[in-house]
């Protein structure tokens, strides 16, 4: 029998350092909690980092593609195509934003969005395409915006998963339409919560900043400055989506540190796939064969049930009885009863979603894992999958 002897081991944890804690620090003792000084320094470095001209930071990404959405002016009937395999808030802000969600089954490599179904999706309703880079693993861009350039079609991407992902040799970021960026704990940087939107359209840029604050036509920072105005004019209705100086603080000091730790990241995935290189119980993951850089967010293998005499929940819990976290990562989106629902998805229709949605997990990846926590990891899925 296990006889559990090390702490509970969580499958993703924030690297923090002194850095962002006195920044926080300073924030608080300055009186300024809100949008203010930091915030403008945070878009600034991300500016730099991705060289596009507008980095608009908010309080989530979800946030960030909801207002990304919001800004294309979606009309009722509106079709906007995008993964059968992601994180709810994909679909749940295309609905928000007044689109209809037309999902594409994935390539069961990559569990990205294959590119070669998406052109039999194009319909004269269709406004825009949200390609999902899944665990860090860039879509196959080129053609992707090929298409979006043929119909006439909005791309904003979601990157939720993906800063610091390359894509033959460029940054996500650093080119195409509308790009959306996740800061949340778990993410390759944090800044507790937080998103950013990166974009190359002066109006779209312009229409973001209105909606990420309650419709009014400036910025907190340029009002209750000493040379800015109280007064203002709101101009269509927005919302409270605002990123906080005391979570900038934090992210001010995560982007410089991004490249190692995409780094350390990336060493500890080679460790997963050359301990497992050799395990029949599980599907390891696979990357393009286009030229990219993986950013490593998330390590997923999938659990094949009819080898390792398990279902995927089975082996997760197990997992806890190791006292080992992993993660969920994600279920099919379209098979939620809302979506179900609405659109009468179903399994037959993205059969590769559906499958992956029953047999994906997550592993412990963070840059401060230790060598001997992680083969803590290894052992405990031996043992279990044995």
């Amino acid at each position: 029998m296990f006889i559990m002897a090390d702490a509970f081991l969580p499958f993703a944890f924030p690297s923090i350092t002194d850095a962002e804690i006195q920044e926080v620090v300073a924030s608080l003792k300055s009186g300024w909690l809100t949008t203010g000084p930091k915030v403008q320094k945070f878009e600034e470095l991300l500016r730099a980092y991705t060289g596009a001209p507008h980095a608009l930071c908010l309080n989530s990404a979800t946030a960030g593609l909801h207002v990304a959405l919001l800004a294309l002016d979606l009309q009722p009937g509106d079709e906007v195509i995008t993964s059968a395999m992601t994180f709810i808030a994909t679909y749940n802000t295309i609905e928000q934003a007044g689109g209809r969600v037309v999902p594409v089954d994935i390539d069961p490599k990559t569990y990205n969005l294959d590119v070669n179904l998406l052109e039999r999706a194009i319909t004269p309703k269709t406004r825009a395409l949200v390609p999902v880079h899944f665990t860090g693993v860039p879509v196959d861009l080129d053609p992707l915006y090929a298409l979006a350039k043929k119909y006439n079609l909005r791309v904003v991407e979601d990157a939720a998963q993906a800063i610091g992902t390359c894509y033959k040799g460029k940054k996500l970021g650093s080119f195409g339409d509308t790009i959306v960026f996740s800061f949340h704990p778990n993410k390759n940087i944090t800044s507790g919560e937080g998103g950013c939107v990166i974009t190359f359209d002066e109006a779209l840029a312009q229409k973001i900043k209105v909606l990420r604050f309650h419709g009014i036509d400036r910025d907190a920072w340029n009002r209750f400055s000493k040379s800015g105005s109280q007064e203002y004019d709101v101009i269509r209705p927005g919302f409270k989506y605002n990123m906080l100086d005391l979570e900038a603080a934090i992210g001010i000091h995560q982007l410089p540190r991004l490249e190692e730790f995409i780094q350390q990241r990336t060493q500890l995935a080679q460790r997963y796939m050359d301990a497992f290189a050799d395990c029949p119980a599980i599907q390891l993951p696979q990357v393009p064969t286009f030229t990219h850089e993986h950013s490593w967010h998330l390590f997923t293998v999938q659990v094949k049930p009819e080898i390792a005499k398990l279902t995927r929940n089975e082996f997760m819990q197990a997992m806890k009885e190791h006292n080992i976290g992993t993660g969920l990562h994600y279920q099919a989106p379209f098979l939620y009863s809302y979506y179900r629902q609405k659109y009468n998805f179903s399994t037959q229709q993205f059969p590769h979603a559906a499958q992956l949605g029953e047999c994906i997990v997550s592993l412990p990846l963070y840059p401060s894992l230790k060598t001997h926590d992680q083969d803590r990891v290894i052992m405990a899925m031996r043992t279990i999958l044995a």
